[in-house]
Order: C-alpha cells, then structure tokens, then sequence
C-alpha cells in the first residue's frame, strides 16, 4: 500500500499578497492549475466523481450569472443550510466574487435558531438541500422578513403563486444574466459566522478577507500543504475550523478534497478516499477509540496484551522522536516492526493507510485517547482556535508535538494570559467584531485589540499553550472549591459505557453527573449485573452504584473534591433536535439544567440542611 509519509510531496502554494481575496484565491488556483483534480464527490449511481479546477471555475461562473440576476447589492447577506458538496463551493465563491456576505448555517440546527439567524443577518437569500429544511422555516417567515429568495438543490415543486422558491437546475438554467465585475478589498467583510450560542441568542461574528486569508497563510507556515494531498471534508462546512482549515487552505495549496457522504459512511469513505489529511473534533476519534476498546474486549485478554505492549512501545518511540526520552532499547527496536505489522498498521489500514496528518481541534482530547493513537503511529495533532480568531491560534506540528498542549501560537499571532488567567489573542486573525452588537464587541475585544477568549489558558517556558476550561464554566462548590467540569466530563467519556455526560456542582456540597448511556453498551452492562436493561433499572440503586464505581475510577487522578459522588442516568441521547446541545456538540449547560431539575433537586434535597 501506498505511504503518502514516504512519498514526494510537491509545494504550489498561493500566498496572500497574491490571492488578496477569497475569490482571488479561487481565481488564482483555477488559472495556475486548471486540469488538476480539485473536488471529489459521490453521485449516484456513477460512484466518486472529480473536478478539476477548470470544471470548478465553469460551475462558478454559471452560479455567477444566476446570482446576478437577483440583483443584490455587494454588502448583502446570503445564507447556505447544505451540507459539504461542489454545490457548497460554487455558492459560496460564486456569492463572495459578487461581494456578497456568506453566512453558513448548520442543517443540523433547530428551525428557531436558524431562524433568528436569517433575520439577524437580514439575509436576502437562502440555500437548501432539500425542501423539507424550507417547509420547517416557512412558518417562521415573519423573523425573517427580507428573504426574498430560497433555491432548493434537491427536487422542488414551488407550490402555485408561490415566488420565493426555486429548484436548483430551474433557476440555475435561466438566461445568463450580466455579471457586474467586483473586487472586494481584503479588510471587507467577507462572512459573518454565527457562533454556536451555548448560553444566549448565537453571536454574529464578522470575519475579513485578510483574516481568513492571513490564518491559512500563518497555517502553512506552521504545517506545509502540497499538491499531492487529499482531504476528506466530513465537519460540516458551517464550522469555521472546516471551512478555514478544509476548504480554503486545500485552494491556497493545491490539494484535493472529497466531500464525505455522510458520518456513519465515514469508515468505508476512508478506504475509498484514502485522505492524507484528516480534519476533526474529537467525537470522531472518541468514536474510533471507542469502537477499538469494544474490540478488544471482544478478543480476549492476549490481544489486549498485545495492543498495550504495542502502544507502550510505539509511545516510547514517539517520546524519543520528541527529544523527550532515551532511545528505545534494542530489544523494542526488534519488537517494533512485528507490533506496527500486528496492531499499528491495522489502525493506520482503517483511516485509508495514507494518512500524513491527522488534525483535532474544537475541543480536547483525552491524554488517554493521545497516548493509544499517538503510540500506535497515528499523527494526530491538537490545536486551538476560536471562531472569533478566524479560527486558528495555536498549533502542534509533527517535530514539536506535546500532545497535552495546543501547541505554540501560529506565526504572526500573539498570546498572552490576563486576569484569572484569561487567554488573550492578538492579531489579523482577530474577528472585525460581532454583528449588530458594539457593545458585546466592546467586551471581548478591549481597546488594544486584544480578543478576549474566555478561556483559561497557561503558558509554559516552551511556549506552548494549555487550556483548562471556560472561565464561566468553572464550578464552584458550596465548599469553596474550584472544578473545570470538562476535565471531568472528558475523563469519564473515556468509558465506552457512556455517550455523553454533564458534571454538576455549582454552589453544591459535592459533585454529580448527569449521563447517557451507550444504547450498545447498556444491555452488556445490565447482564453483568443480572438486570434486565430496561429505562427504570438506571435508577435502582445497585445500578447507579456500579455506574459510580466505573466513574470514580476514571476520575481516580483527580483531587478527592473532585469526584462525582451520585448520579443520574438516562439513555435520552443529547442532540441539537431537543435544544440540549449545539451544532458542533458542546454542551448546552443552562436548557440541561432545566431539563433535568427535578433530577438535579432529587440529588441534593437529601443533603440539604434544616434552616
């Protein structure tokens, strides 16, 4: 098989003062490389189909002559609910070259918050994947009442007098329209990216050219892109991670990306697509871990021996690359290449066998899931951004990679630590501000033009960065003491027993958890407790006590006052569907604890001393 780690690698890379724009960088790329495979995407029934950048630049500038026809004036709003697809692409640059604003939104999202979005933004138009996403907002129209357009990709049939909708090859077939030229300057306003709005109405965030532009630019610097690479585009374009680190950088560098069909179809997209690059949040690789711990499970105790030996070594290996320990022993130099034949490279197999780098950002990572990955030969790294930072601030590379970290600041980015340890960005990834709110402006970044992250953050000698929570999600107990409860949360996920879990303790005598069990795993669990595993069985005694025990155990590195001590258990998954989580999986704290307050009392009324 292939190793795209011992291959050529060749460098085209478009710079900033060359590109100026987004859609100058389009432009340059499809002049520079015109018969170089750009996109791949899955139609059926023909399988994976590939575009070049001259195929691209025609498709842009059909969708150039129908967007002209609606007759927008540059500065106008235009919004995209689709998921990652060639049809993504074209609006966005036919959209950006007529110096429209982009505002990507979620497909996941609920109809109320994309609604507010549409109306905040005052967004002109809209495009759908299919007309169910439409007839969901219809009944909200008067939220937004400046849309005066929705094209459906999928098939359509505007119902009679109805003048809003259009199908795709419907309004795309219409007389070529005459295409204005524009050229937006780089500090224009080139999108407005709502955040996921864990607490509050979502904030809209308004980034340049130059922004963007500058962040894939210190990017490459930090980790270098080539022609030869392949990404397969599975977050959705909506995340700024995505479309700034999997869209744009793949133009500025030449690479090509294959849209993934969808997540479930994710493992035999891997083998299909064979990516060099792979860009994810965590979930994705909690969900790989997971699966493998299964596995081993199911194998019995030699393979497990065997996986452990081979993550043990190949970590040692890892850390002596890193100039952090001795050289392995002639002994783990012999078992290396049977390890990495028996365990490592079935691991490597599974992501395509190709695999040069594997990014993670978003949200941490376990140091558990680290160490397995990263000594199994997986190179994975951790790095850190923000929405409101275009979104990249700090980096791992392949030659300085301290897992436990983000990494250093990208070039041309400043870090600093301010009261209570706040991380604070400077700067020309730093966002031009939040759209229609000065004042929330005002707050996050101060007059020297540092971003306010929110988080808190420290720096070592070395330079690299360490988060430890959001400021505003620091428990503190009725004792007085300080718990980041995404530590704990990401501790006990670790368990494949559970999907998802929300630690409590705000102004309480001790910390709880409220979990969702894994659907697979439950019924396993039950029958070793000779239960049968029905929804009331979580709430039996001996059951929440055998949960807590799998608990304490993964927190048993924690302080004492930093153990959960009851439970509540549920097997209600946690989706964006019943407002409990965001689009890009965060916890939605506030609507949990009210969701679950007679759960939450239940736990602490007991505990409650009389007046």
């Amino acid at each position: 098989m292939t190793d795209a780690r011992t291959l050529p690698l060749t460098l085209d890379t478009i710079s900033f003062a060359q590109a100026r724009t987004l859609p100058g960088l389009f432009d340059r790329r499809c002049e520079r490389t015109p018969q170089a495979p750009a996109y791949r995407q899955f139609q059926a029934p023909g399988g994976w189909a590939t575009f070049t950048w001259g195929n691209m630049r025609a498709k842009v500038d059909r969708w150039k002559g129908a967007l002209a026809r609606e007759a927008l004036q540059p500065g106008e709003r235009v919004a995209i609910m689709l998921r990652n697809s060639v049809e993504w692409v074209c609006y966005d640059q036919a959209a950006q070259s007529l110096g429209l604003v982009v505002v990507p939104l979620y497909p996941t999202d609920n109809p109320g918050n994309i609604a507010y979005i549409l109306g905040d933004c005052g967004a002109r138009m809209l495009l759908v994947g299919d007309i169910a996403q439409w007839r969901m907002l219809e009944s909200l129209r008067a939220i937004f009442p400046q849309l005066q357009r929705v094209v459906c990709v999928g098939p359509a049939q505007p119902a009679q007098g109805e003048t809003t909708l259009r199908q795709l090859d419907a309004w795309l077939g219409e007389a070529p329209g005459e295409v204005r030229a524009f050229e937006a300057a780089p500090d224009a306003l080139a999108t407005i990216v709502y955040t996921s709005g864990t607490t509050g109405k979502p904030k809209g965030v308004m980034l340049s050219h130059r922004n963007i532009l500058s962040n894939v630019e210190a990017v490459l610097q930090r980790v270098a892109g080539y022609v030869e690479d392949v990404y397969l585009s599975f977050l959705p374009l909506s995340h700024t991670l995505e479309r700034t680190v999997g869209y744009y950088l793949p133009v500025m560098t030449g690479s090509t990306v294959a849209f993934a069909r969808s997540v479930p179809e994710l493992p035999e997209d891997l083998l299909a697509i064979r990516p060099t690059m792979l860009v994810s949040v965590p979930r994705i690789y909690e969900r790989i871990y997971t699966k493998l711990q299964h596995q081993l499970e199911e194998k019995g105790a030699p393979a497990r021996a065997l996986f452990q030996l081979a993550e043990k070594v190949g970590w040692h290996r890892f850390e002596a690359s890193q100039h952090r320990s001795d050289a392995p022993s002639a002994v783990e130099a012999l078992m290396w290449p049977v390890l990495r034949h028996l365990v490592a490279e079935k691991l490597y197999a599974r992501l395509g066998g190709r695999l040069r780098i594997a990014v993670s950002g978003g949200a941490p990572v376990s140091a558990r899931l680290m160490h397995c990955f990263i000594g199994l030969g997986l190179p994975i790294l951790q790095g850190y951004g923000l929405t409101e930072a275009s979104p990249i601030v700090s980096a791992n590379t392949l030659e300085d990679n301290v897992p436990s970290s983000v990494g250093t600041p990208i070039p041309g980015v400043q870090v600093r630590l301010g009261d209570r340890d706040e991380l604070q960005v400077y700067g020309p990834n730093v966002m031009m501000g939040y759209w229609n709110d000065e004042q929330k402006t005002r707050d996050t970044i101060d007059a020297g033009g540092w971003l306010h992250t929110g988080d808190i953050g420290r720096i070592d000698e070395s330079g690299h960065v360490f988060i430890a929570g959001r400021i505003k999600e620091i428990l503190v107990t009725s004792t007085g003491e300080k718990v980041p409860p995404s530590d704990l949360e990401l501790a006990i996920s670790e368990d494949p027993l559970f999907d998802q879990v929300m630690v409590l303790g705000e102004g309480r005598p001790f910390l709880s958890a409220i979990a969702v069990l894994n659907p697979e795993e439950w019924p396993v669990f039950a029958k070793h407790l000779e239960v049968a595993p029905t929804e009331a069985a979580l709430h039996e005694p001996r059951i929440k006590a055998a949960v807590l025990e799998r608990m304490v155990a993964r927190l048993a590195d924690f302080p004492s006052y930093a153990r959960v001590r009851d439970v509540w258990l549920t097997l209600e998954p946690w989706s964006t569907d019943n407002g409990l989580i965001t689009p890009t999986m965060k916890l939605r704290r506030k609507q949990l604890e009210q969701r679950f307050a007679p759960a939450i009392e239940s736990i602490y009324t007991p505990h409650v001393q009389p007046a």
